[in-house]
C-alpha cells in the first residue's frame, strides 16, 4: 500500500534528482499529524544531512521583518501610511510610506547604491542610509509592483530604531523565542549545508562564497531548518493555532497582511503581494501564503495553505535547497501541500446539534430577496450568516456581528459586503418585515424598485 508519505518522499527525491540539488531538506507541518520531514543528498561538508541541517533562507527573511513592522503598528508606534521619514532621519525618499515599502509598490530601486552583487559587500545600516541620496526612484510610487531589497532593509532599520535595539535582537526577542524557532538566526552555526552553484553542462558543484549582508540583513540574512520554517509557514497561514494568545501577532493582523495589494505580473495573475507576503492562488478557493528566497548557493520556498477541502489547520511546508540554480525548490512546496490535502485530508468533524438562534432573530431566518436575487439567512456556530441561494458550495458566507447598543443592527465581519451594516425593520408586532444590507433593501418576496417609497424607506 502506498502511503501519503511514500508519495511525498518520492516527489522530494524526484525534485532533488531532476533539479540536481546537492541537498534538499523538507518539512510539512499540520495541526492534526506529527511533523513530517525528508532530507535527500548531502551537505557538502563533514556534517550529516538531516532535519536539523541549516540552510540560508534568503528573502523568506522579509516575512519576519514584515511581522515586526506590523507589531509596531499594532503597538501604536507607527501607522502604515506614515512616511518612513517621520521615524527615520533619511537624506532622501523619506516620503515613501511604510505600506508602499511593505508591498513593494514604493517604486524604490531594487538594491542599495553600488554593485552589491559584484562585490558581495553590503553597506552597514549607516552606510545604506547615507547613500539614499544616490538611490533612484525607478517608478512612480504606487504605479506597480517592483521588488526592493533596499525598501525592506529600511523597514528593518525602522523597527530597530522604534524598539531600541538591533534588528536581530528585536527579531529574536519578539518573534523567534515566542514561537520556539530555536534553529533560526542570522548566522549559520556549525550544522549548515554548503551552498553550491551546479554547473549547467556537467555534474560539477562549485561552492559559493559565504556572505554577510550587513545593513540589508532584514531582507535576506537569516538561516534556518526545514522544521522551523514549516512551523513559520503554518503560523503565517493559521496564527491562532500556533499563537492562540496573539503574543506575536493578532490573527486579524495576519488577515490584513494576507490581503493582496498588487499582482506581481499584470498579464498573468498567478501571484499577488500583500504586506510582506507572497500570495499564490490554487484551485478550489485555496491560497498559499509565504515567500521564496534566493542567495548565492541556496534557494528556499516557505508556504502555508489556507482554505479548500482537505486542508488541515496550521498547514505549512518548507523546502530548502543547497543550489543557487535548483529552481525545482520553488514549485515543490505547492505540490506537496496539494498532495497532502488530497491524499491525507483533514479529518471531517461530525456535525452536532447546537443551541437555537436567539428568540428575537428566529423569525428573520430563511430566504430573502435583494436586487432581484435570493439570499438565505441562517444561524450557525453562534453567528448570523447569509449566502446567495445560488452560491457555489465553496464560497464563504457573509458573517454578521451584533452591535450591542443597537439590537437590530449588525456589522458584516466577513464575506460579502464586509464592513457594511445590516439593519432590521420590524412591524408593530415585532416581526422583521424588511432589511437593509449595505443600504440595499431586502424583502421576503422578489420586488422591483418601482413601488419603493424613497421618502419613507418602505
Amino acid at each position: 500500500m502506498i502511503t501519503v508519505h511514500d508519495r511525498l518522499g518520492r516527489m522530494v527525491r524526484q525534485s532533488q534528482a531532476q533539479g540536481r540539488i546537492p541537498a534538499v531538506s523538507v518539512a510539512l507541518h499540520r495541526a492534526d499529524r506529527p511533523l513530517w520531514t525528508c532530507a535527500v543528498g548531502g551537505t557538502g561538508n563533514d556534517s550529516p544531512l538531516g532535519p536539523d541541517t541549516v540552510f540560508r533562507i534568503g528573502s523568506v527573511t522579509k516575512t519576519f521583518t514584515s511581522v515586526l513592522v506590523m507589531q509596531c503598528r499594532d503597538d501604536g508606534l507607527l501607522d502604515l501610511d506614515d512616511p518612513i521619514g517621520r521615524h527615520l532621519d533619511l537624506p532622501a525618499h523619506g516620503e515613501l510610506t511604510v505600506r508602499r515599502l511593505l508591498s513593494h509598490t514604493a517604486g524604490l530601486q531594487r538594491e542599495p547604491h553600488g554593485d552589491v552583487w559584484d562585490t558581495l559587500r553590503a553597506p552597514d545600516a549607516a552606510g545604506l542610509i547615507a547613500d539614499l541620496a544616490r538611490v533612484e526612484r525607478v517608478l512612480p510610487t504606487g504605479r506597480r509592483y517592483h521588488y526592493s531589497n533596499l525598501g525592506m532593509a529600511l523597514l528593518g532599520e525602522l523597527v530597530a530604531r522604534l524598539r531600541g535595539g538591533t534588528w536581530a535582537e528585536v527579531l529574536a526577542e519578539r518573534v523567534l523565542a515566542p514561537l520556539g524557532l530555536t534553529a533560526t538566526g542570522p548566522a549559520p552555526g556549525d550544522r549548515a549545508a554548503t551552498g553550491f552553484l551546479v554547473d549547467a553542462y556537467s555534474d560539477e558543484a562549485r561552492p559559493e562564497p559565504p556572505t554577510d549582508f550587513g545593513g540589508v540583513a532584514p531582507a535576506a540574512q537569516l538561516w534556518s531548518t526545514a522544521p522551523d520554517m514549516a512551523r513559520w509557514a503554518a503560523f503565517l497561514a493559521d496564527p491562532a493555532a500556533l499563537d492562540p494568545a496573539g503574543a506575536v501577532l493578532a490573527p486579524a493582523t495576519l488577515d490584513e497582511m494576507r490581503w493582496p495589494l498588487t499582482t506581481t505580473d499584470e498579464s498573468l495573475w498567478a501571484a499577488g503581494f500583500g504586506l510582506g507576503l507572497i500570495l499564490v492562488p490554487q484551485p478550489g478557493r485555496v491560497v498559499h501564503v509565504g515567500h521564496d528566497g534566493a542567495m548565492p548557493g541556496f534557494l528556499a520556498a516557505v508556504y502555508g495553505r489556507r482554505g479548500g477541502d482537505g486542508t488541515a489547520g496550521a498547514m505549512g511546508c518548507a523546502v530548502l535547497g543547497s543550489s543557487g540554480t535548483g529552481v525545482a525548490v520553488f514549485d515543490l512546496p505547492h505540490r506537496l501541500l496539494a498532495a497532502a490535502a488530497e491524499y491525507d485530508p483533514a479529518d471531517v468533524e461530525p456535525w452536532r446539534p447546537g443551541p437555537p438562534a436567539p428568540e428575537h432573530l428566529r423569525g428573520m431566518l430563511g430566504r430573502w430577496w435583494g436586487e432581484g436575487f435570493e439570499y438565505v439567512f441562517s444561524w450557525h456556530d453562534g453567528t448570523l450568516r447569509a449566502r446567495g441561494a445560488d452560491d457555489p458550495a465553496g464560497r464563504p458566507p457573509a458573517v454578521f456581528a451584533p452591535l450591542p447598543e443597537r439590537p437590530d443592527v449588525f456589522r458584516t465581519v466577513a464575506g460579502r459586503e464586509v464592513g457594511e451594516l445590516l439593519r432590521l425593520t420590524r412591524d408593530e408586532r415585532g416581526a422583521v418585515v424588511r432589511m437593509h444590507w449595505a443600504t440595499y433593501r431586502f424583502t421576503r418576496r422578489q420586488e422591483t424598485f418601482e413601488g419603493y417609497d424613497f421618502r419613507t424607506g418602505s
